[in-house]
């Protein structure tokens, strides 16, 4: 990467209903934009908002350093969307273990209901083809692989004119030998079809979740990669020859190369890129414990973050469904790859409201997207939370984005219209209703990362960005007890931001299956040693300077006979260390711990990071240790306080210095978003401009 004093890095994070970039100048200078995405051609909105950065004056291509991206494909496309059909998958497994896919585990995604199905396994039964071969618990070879075997594999993947191919053998996490040797005669004799090898994805056992997470990768590989291809050649022909790096699920970044191979890593690549950034914010502020809050067009996600680390899981279910936020075991794909832990709701600006046969009002969880978006837009008919939040005043009822993109109020009352006779006809209670359900639903899943996961959020600072995010952010903290919200200078566009907060990332892992004793520990410590060693060289690949290189081990422990297990990170000293910490981490989650029962390490994993340039935070304008006045407001609108419609001051946010001061409730108003000051709120602008709420008067607001 360049470092001269003319480079420009740039993030582009492309959502459901808008594409944001962020570019960032080495002085600290911060630019963004925001253009409609363009679901069916998901690359044209990120391609279309850098041409517009460099349409301008403040950059020139030649001047780009980095292009960091985050994208929803990979989702969108285990999800069906139109235009991202999947490919038809060929699995290539050791005979007998064919229909591993379709057993799966006990989990069901609906208990009581008896006729719950599972989702259809990615590759059809015909498609999973056999190979005479055989690999004990032990590594060992008890059937060599059967060339002819493979052969007769091979022709029916031929005959088929199947394209994309996964391999699973039977603990070929141990040797996976045998998998090698079957893509290579495949790459021979059908040189222009895709292969995924499910032991240099996930060297564990489970063979389930392993197979699962291969065919997965297979049926993404060519989606992913044909976007990827088209989106740097799009770049390139704007004139940028800066490498393009993804997002990835656990928040980490992988090059373009990468990140095509594994496309299974991606599928988490939109949400985290918020989280990364609210880290980022916390560690510069000292905010020991976070909630991040994202409200988008579509859905609203919620993170948590300690002591400046997202909380993160090793494994998730692909395209499954979700219950208030909670994930529904066995409704999805297992996909064994770390991800940053989120909860996740359909409750976004376009989420539309509804009467259900009984008259009530209901809101989600299907969404007007992009197209035809909320009714506010001129496309859409039916009513919205964003249509709600432009009938009670909240939004601005002309135009948003800085007077670019403009608004029909209008048909925004016709909408709601046609739902409000669960108010009475009354268009502002029935908008008011609209907004408190969403309110509740997005303070669910606050819920379910804090106090589910065991923490307080009394003791957390909620950090709301998103679109929605800030607009909504008074009413959840204070559902929760959350006393104190940060909203950053470009919450709008915080996700592409936190692109560029994020380092290169790569987890390795391996099973080992050991007693947790010092008899064992060599194998716990030549296992760490060769993930080491791999994960230097993909940094190396990645061209990832050995200076800012850096690595963290895990491991993973369980009492013997359990069926799950716990990470333990940090130094990891010896056996007697980690046995004590993974007591500890027991006691915590689970409220009881078993010091006298035998631990087992059950998988060693090391986590190589590449640290990057983080962008540098301007400070804003100061007004003075002590304004006489709060700040002179752009004009003044009725907006619905949570009783009536009250006469309420409006800010423009480029126009609060630092120290100002104000009390709620109050509009702030900005490019890419619009914070609500609820009454018994009160706001501070800092010295790095983040506009932080409080339900204690700070020092200089003025009521």
């Amino acid at each position: 990467m360049r470092a001269d004093s003319n480079a420009v890095r740039i993030g582009i994070d492309v959502g459901g209903t808008f594409t944001d970039l962020v570019a960032t100048k080495p002085d600290g200078t911060l630019l963004r934009l925001k253009v409609a995405s363009t679901p069916r051609a998901p690359e044209m909105g990120a391609l279309a908002a850098l041409a517009e950065l460099l349409a301008g004056a403040d950059v020139q291509a030649a001047d780009v350093a980095l292009i960091a991206h985050a994208s929803t494909i990979a989702t969108n496309a285990l999800l069906g969307q139109l235009a991202l059909e999947l490919p038809r998958v060929a699995f290539v497994t050791t005979d007998g273990f064919r229909d591993v896919l379709e057993i799966g585990r006990q989990n069901r995604s609906a208990i009581y209901d008896l006729f719950v199905r599972r989702p259809e396994p990615l590759a059809r039964r015909e498609d999973r083809l056999t190979v005479r071969e055989r690999r004990e618990f032990d590594g060992s070879v008890s059937l060599a692989l059967d060339a002819q075997s493979v052969d007769r594999a091979i022709d029916t993947i031929a005959e088929r004119g199947i394209t994309t191919v996964a391999i699973g053998l039977l603990h070929s996490y141990l040797d996976d030998a045998h998998e090698a040797a079957i893509a290579e005669r495949i790459a021979a004799r059908l040189p222009g079809v895709h292969v995924t090898r499910s032991a240099l994805l996930v060297r564990e056992f489970r063979e389930y979740e392993r197979f699962s997470t291969a065919v997965v990768n297979a049926a993404l590989l060519p989606i992913v990669g044909a976007y990827l291809e088209r989106l740097v050649r799009g770049a390139r022909e704007r004139g940028v020859a800066a490498p393009v790096f993804v997002m990835q699920s656990d928040g980490g970044m992988a090059s373009v190369e990468v990140a095509a191979r594994r496309p299974a890593s991606l599928i988490e690549s939109g949400p985290a890129g918020g989280v990364i950034a609210a880290a980022h914010l916390g560690r510069t502020l000292g905010i020991e414990r976070i909630l991040s809050f994202d409200m988008g067009g579509t859905t609203a996600k919620a993170g948590t973050i300690v002591g400046g680390v997202p909380e993160t899981a090793h494994e998730f279910e692909a395209a499954g469904a979700s219950h208030s936020g909670r994930a529904q075991k066995g409704s999805g794909y297992p996909v064994r790859f770390p991800f940053v832990d989120l909860a996740e709701v359909s409750a976004g600006g376009g989420t539309i409201a509804w009467l259900d046969a009984a008259g009530v009002l209901r809101c989600g969880p299907l969404s007007a997207g992009a197209d035809p978006g909320p009714a506010c837009y001129g496309k859409g008919a039916q009513p919205t939370v964003t249509d709600a939040n432009v009938l009670l005043g909240r939004l601005d009822p002309r135009a948003l984005l800085g007077g670019t993109f403009p608004i029909d109020a209008g048909c925004a009352r016709r909408a709601v219209a046609t739902v409000a006779g669960a108010a009475g006809g009354d268009l502002t209670r029935a908008a008011a209703g609209i907004v408190a359900l969403v309110d509740a639903e997005m303070a669910k899943v606050l819920r379910i990362v804090s106090v589910e996961r065991g923490h307080d959020p009394r003791e957390f600072t909620l950090l709301a960005f998103g679109g929605g995010g800030p607009l909504h952010a008074c009413a959840v903290a204070r559902e929760i007890g959350v006393r104190t919200i940060v909203v950053p200078p470009l919450p709008g566009v915080f996700s592409a931001y936190g692109l560029l907060a994020a380092d290169v990332r790569i987890a390795l892992s391996r099973s080992v299956v050991v007693p947790a004793d010092d008899a064992a520990w060599d194998v716990v410590e030549n296992a760490l040693g060769e993930l080491h060693a791999a994960g230097d060289a993909a940094l190396a690949e990645q061209n990832v300077a050995p200076p800012v290189r850096a690595f963290a081990r895990e491991l993973d422990l369980r009492y013997a006979g359990q069926s799950f297990e716990l990470t333990v990170g940090g130094a990891i000293a010896d056996a007697h260390d980690i046995v004590a910490r993974f007591h500890a981490d027991h006691e915590r989650r689970y409220g009881f711990a078993a010091p006298g029962e035998p631990v087992e390490i059950v998988t060693a994993r090391v986590i190589a990071v590449g640290a990057t340039a983080k962008p540098q935070v301007a400070r804003g304008r100061d007004a003075g240790p002590a304004p006489a006045a709060a700040p002179l407001a752009r004009e003044r609108r009725g907006v619905w306080n949570g009783t009536a419609i009250v006469d309420t001051p409006v800010y423009a946010r480029e126009n609060l210095c630092a120290g100002a001061a104000f009390a709620g409730p109050a509009i702030v108003e900005q490019y890419d978003a619009t914070t609500y000051v609820g009454p018994g709120w009160h706001a501070r602008i800092d010295a790095m401009r983040n506009l932080l709420l409080g339900e204690r008067p700070p020092v200089g607001a003025h009521a």
